[in-house]
């Protein structure tokens, strides 16, 4: 049996970092990438960790940042808003890729990084922001709350909120019989600090 070719960026600690980026900008774009919904960690008003998933709509790797959406009523914006400290994680299969992101989240809701995520954003999607009553709530059955139709999803818009992250730390893990590679790099204005580490 022969065995696929190593990845350009096996022993490239700079091809290393590109890939890291372009695989997270490609699942920003890619509903099938196993990086387009990472599993974003806050801490609760406990100091508790929670954990849920989200959907990446961007990556920038000139910037360091990544950006989703959210519900500005959820208890990720509450989270956010008290404690910005916050990490991501998300596994690729195909790729054996395991990329995980520190950083800090900035929540935006009335400026222009909202105002473009929003206009950025499909009616399908708009319509989850005018749900009423708002993410969280006790419901009496699973049913019992309200989405506008797709002509009105204009209406979810006080409750939009768009989460960028600032990176701060990354970590990058590729997976393979002949031996695992993983790296990681920390912000050091203005550039990344980066290296090897055993995996």
């Amino acid at each position: 049996m022969t065995r696929a070719p190593l990845p350009s960026f096996y022993d490239d600690l700079d091809a290393t970092y590109a890939e890291l980026w372009r695989l997270l900008a490609d699942g920003a774009v890619h509903g099938r990438s196993g990086f387009h919904l990472p599993a974003l960690a806050t801490l609760g008003a406990d100091g508790a960790p929670r954990l849920r998933t989200v959907v990446l709509r961007a990556a920038d790797g000139a910037d360091g940042t990544l950006r989703f959406h959210c519900d500005r009523r959820s208890d990720k914006a509450a989270e956010i808003r008290a404690r910005p400290a916050c990490a991501l994680a998300a596994y690729d299969d195909a790729a054996k890729v395991q990329i995980r992101v520190e950083g800090r989240a900035s929540l935006h809701t009335d400026d222009a990084v909202a105002d473009a995520a929003w206009a950025g954003s499909r009616a399908m999607s708009r319509v989850c922001y005018g749900s009423e009553p708002g993410p969280g709530t006790a419901l009496p059955a699973g049913g019992a709350y309200a989405l506008p139709d797709e002509g009105t999803a204009a209406l979810g818009r006080p409750n939009f909120a768009a989460v960028v992250i600032r990176a701060e730390r990354l970590d990058f893990l590729y997976l393979d019989r002949r031996g695992h590679r993983r790296a990681a790099w920390r912000r050091s204005a203005p550039h990344w600090q980066g290296g090897w580490l055993a995996p």
